[in-house]
């Protein structure tokens, strides 16, 4: 603990864009591999989600009722919510809730049952700077350079050229299409969660926590009525002990907790939009390990776009001049 503390927050912030990049590239591959269709998958992208919440629940909602107990204690005047669980306020707890607690996994685990790994790869983690710059504009009133312009529209053209073929194969009764819309759609919301945060300057931890807690209490319960009315279908019950397990630890503890904190330590340090370029390597990492792991073909507009994307990204992490860490403050 006393290393910890000495290190810089260069290098802390360093550590968790490498923790974040290997978790998010198993995440890719994983999701696929337990949603696919074709391979047998044993639940659904609804299930999954399930166990996301449960696995990290089991970690942060003890926390979290311990870090309000102890605000409390001191008088430190935090503002606490949903039943004295969550160490924000309802309002924020909310905000970021829905787009980083529901929304994204919610869409990106069901892009996965129509869409490969490869695709995922390019359009989840790659175009992440897209929209965290177009909304860090809008929220935060960041000012959009010629640089930073620049490697959007490579970001852009590449996302084009895999999501783009897909669309035009619609018309044949292709389904693929599908899943890169939902890709899309996941990434806009993992990138309003990662503008609130530096909006609001929420502290790693205490953001994560939210989150889960709003997941949590209003997923778990809604889900449990839409099966009682038979709304949905679902697997999980039936599903292999082994396979619950798993995905209770690798999304629940590995994706939420691990990968929340760190992804979030990243915008305290980096802020949103040098954060999300920070994550260059995920989708060639991911993509590659597609073809090793799941045996996924990567046809030339995979490679080009991903290579776009990746050029991207890359371009702007070395453009943008990093601007002085904010101070951060718990909400």
């Amino acid at each position: 603990m006393r290393y910890l503390k000495t290190l810089s927050p260069q290098a802390i912030g360093i550590a968790a864009a490498v923790i974040t990049v290997i978790i998010w590239t198993a995440f890719i591959i994983i999701a696929r591999a337990t949603t696919d269709p074709a391979r047998g998958a044993t639940m659904t992208p609804l299930d999954i989600m399930v166990a996301r919440i449960l696995g990290a629940g089991l970690v942060l909602l003890p926390w979290g009722w311990w870090l309000v107990r102890r605000d409390q204690l001191v008088g430190n005047g935090r503002a606490s919510s949903m039943f004295g669980f969550s160490p924000l306020s309802f309002r924020i707890t909310a905000l970021t809730g829905v787009f980083g607690g529901l929304l994204y996994g919610i869409f990106a685990y069901n892009g996965f049952v129509y869409a490969p790994a490869a695709h995922a790869s390019v359009l989840l983690p790659g175009s992440l700077p897209l929209w965290t710059t177009l909304l860090a504009v809008v929220v935060l009133h960041e000012r959009l350079t010629r640089v930073r312009l620049a490697s959007l529209l490579l970001i852009v053209c590449g996302d084009l050229l895999v999501g783009g073929a897909s669309l035009l194969r619609a018309f044949d009764g292709g389904v693929v299409w599908r899943g890169d819309v939902l890709f899309m759609i996941g990434a806009f919301s993992w990138s309003m969660y990662t503008v609130l945060a530096r909006k609001f300057l929420l502290d790693a931890v205490r953001a994560t926590i939210a989150i889960t807690v709003f997941a949590a209490m209003t997923y778990l319960p809604v889900y449990g009525v839409l099966l009682l009315t038979q709304v949905v279908h679902s697997r999980f019950t039936s599903a292999p002990l082994g396979d619950i397990l798993f995905q209770m630890f690798f999304q629940g503890c590995g994706s939420v907790v691990i990968s929340g904190i760190t992804f979030t330590k990243m915008v305290q340090h980096f802020g949103p939009v040098r954060t999300t370029m920070f994550t260059a390597i995920v989708p060639g990492s991911s993509a590659l390990g597609a073809v090793y792991f799941l045996g996924e073909p990567l046809t030339w507009n995979l490679w080009a776009g991903l290579a776009l994307v990746t050029f991207g990204i890359l371009f702007g992490v070395r453009r943008v001049v990093p601007a002085a860490a904010a101070s951060v403050v718990s909400a």
